[in-house]
């Protein structure tokens, strides 16, 4: 049968949320300033056709480069959705929702004054 005449896939909006928020994790595993209470990226994606636009929340540790690891995310988002969906990642939004001190960490979870 022709390729024109072939049903098309279709992967579910779900499925390219989670290969984007494995992505933010594969993306800030390496970061030294990661902090082990972080809490996973989520994310949230829009597909039209073939593009994908994503929102993921993050936490990182602090202090740390949080432009690079914003940047990574981004890139290993792209990467990933494009290695494993076929699709384009013109967009990702990334939204660092909390901050993790290693001084809070290692006090004990107190307040950094």
């Amino acid at each position: 049968m022709p390729a024109g005449e072939r049903g098309a896939t279709r992967i579910a909006d779900r499925v390219v949320a989670k290969i984007a928020s494995q992505a933010a994790r594969e993306a800030l595993r390496g970061a030294a300033s990661r902090s082990a209470e972080a809490g996973p990226p989520y994310a949230d994606v829009t597909v039209r056709d073939d593009v994908v636009r994503v929102r993921v929340a993050v936490e990182l540790g602090y202090p740390s480069d949080i432009g690079a690891q914003c940047g990574a995310v981004r890139r290993r988002i792209a990467e990933r959705v494009k290695a494993l969906a076929g699709m384009e990642v013109p967009e990702v939004a990334v939204t660092v929702e909390r901050l993790h001190s290693v001084h809070t960490v290692s006090a004990g979870r107190e307040r950094v004054r």
